[in-house]
């Protein structure tokens, strides 16, 4: 069973991790203007439509994902608009943009390919482009698995770090914080709540629709309606294990993306009599036990989820 324990089963982790790691990274950003965004996993699901459907008709996986990540960011502004212009409760237009999501995907794809389901696969994938950092990728056991990498993994990483120095350090990133926490306080100092809150939900929608393309394009160029499978709704789990924080939201991720290599590696090794049902769920059994254990100990922006209007005052 210990022969399971090794360099190839943390390369499958960070590979897995990696969407999750990106929805979440976009959705802390997101929360911490004061914007909840449970649409993850329809941006993820437009993200990785129109990055496929680009790549399928241009052969450029490049451009498949700059239609991705796009697509996501354009698709997230509906959130946007729902919430923050007409203050639409945010669970309620997550939960829309959600449902929305499969069956605009769904039309597109019988417009583009002519049939629903899956679309005809592209050999020619992101994956393709994998390449190692000279000296990082020759250190034992972490190397080849975190400095052997395909662009979009090490995008990842990088904006990990980005958004972290983002929000502590830049102007910008701390007026979204206050967004989140002080809304009538910014908007009194004359930044509008408003724009910051914009802002926090087009980067989220960002994410989420690179993380789609991760899925449709990274491994060949295909894509499967669904094929999100639940992960914006990890992701979220990971958000609120890590605090809100983009470091801790990538340990969550890692987390779950560990779980989810874990079981796939039981299942092919056949190490454990039991039915192939049980592995499956055991990512989001791992996420759900996770955030039980861990929302207590968490701390949501104060003003996450409350909507803000500007009082407007007759002449």
């Amino acid at each position: 069973m210990l022969a399971i324990f090794n360099t190839d089963l943390l390369v499958a982790m960070i590979r897995l991790s990696t969407p999750i790691t990106l929805a979440a990274i976009g959705a802390t950003i997101c929360e911490r203007s004061g914007i909840v965004n449970i649409a993850m996993e329809g941006i993820m699901i437009v993200g990785a439509f129109f990055a496929t459907v680009v790549a399928y008709y241009t052969g450029s996986p490049w451009l498949g994902l700059l239609a991705g990540v796009l697509a996501g960011g354009l698709y997230s502004m509906i959130h946007a608009v729902a919430t923050v212009t007409f203050h639409l409760e945010h669970v309620v237009s997550g939960a829309v943009l959600n449902v929305l999501a499969f069956g605009i995907t769904r039309y597109f794809m019988v417009l583009f390919f002519g049939h629903p389901g899956t679309t005809d696969p592209i050999p020619k994938g992101l994956g393709e482009y994998q390449f190692a950092i000279p000296l990082l990728s020759k250190i034992p056991v972490l190397g080849p698995a975190l400095f052997n990498q395909t662009p979009i993994v090490y995008m990842s990483f990088v904006l990990v770090i980005l958004f972290t120095w983002f929000l502590k350090k830049t102007k910008v990133g701390l007026h979204i914080r206050a967004a989140g926490e002080h809304p009538l306080a910014l908007e009194t100092i004359g930044v509008s709540v408003y724009k910051m809150r914009y802002l926090g939900v087009l980067i989220s929608g960002l994410t989420s629709g690179l993380a789609g393309a991760f899925l449709s394009i990274e491994n060949g160029v295909s894509f499967t309606e669904g094929m999100s499978n639940g992960k914006g709704f990890i992701a979220l789990a990971a958000m609120i294990s890590g605090s809100w924080n983009p470091v801790g939201a990538f340990l969550a991720s890692l987390f779950f993306g560990f779980a989810d290599a874990l079981q796939i590696r039981f299942q092919v090794f056949k190490l454990l009599p039991i039915p192939e049902e049980l592995f499956i769920i055991f990512p989001y059994l791992a996420t759900v036990i996770a955030v039980a254990g861990l929302v207590r100990k968490s701390r949501s922006p104060k003003a996450d989820g409350e909507d803000f209007m500007i009082e407007k005052t007759g002449e």
